[in-house]
């Protein structure tokens, strides 16, 4: 796939576990480890701006784009 989800990067750099993370924007655990895995076929736009203002980041240090 082309998009990379570079979350669990974003986390080892701010020293967040996963469940703070699903804790602080609402959503499951399971439901991040399905974005961090990269086996979301979609993300909302609410999700991930809850994402960049917990980890105090962009969405371009998110999602990546690489060619195949």
């Amino acid at each position: 796939m082309p998009i990379v989800v570079n979350l669990d990067i974003m986390l080892a750099k701010r020293g967040m576990k996963s469940y703070e993370l699903a804790e602080l924007i609402g959503i499951t655990t399971a439901n991040l480890s399905i974005l961090k895995t990269g086996k979301a076929k979609a993300m909302r736009f609410s999700t991930l701006e809850a994402i960049c203002k917990a980890l105090n980041c962009q969405p371009s240090d998110i999602l990546e784009y690489v060619e195949d």
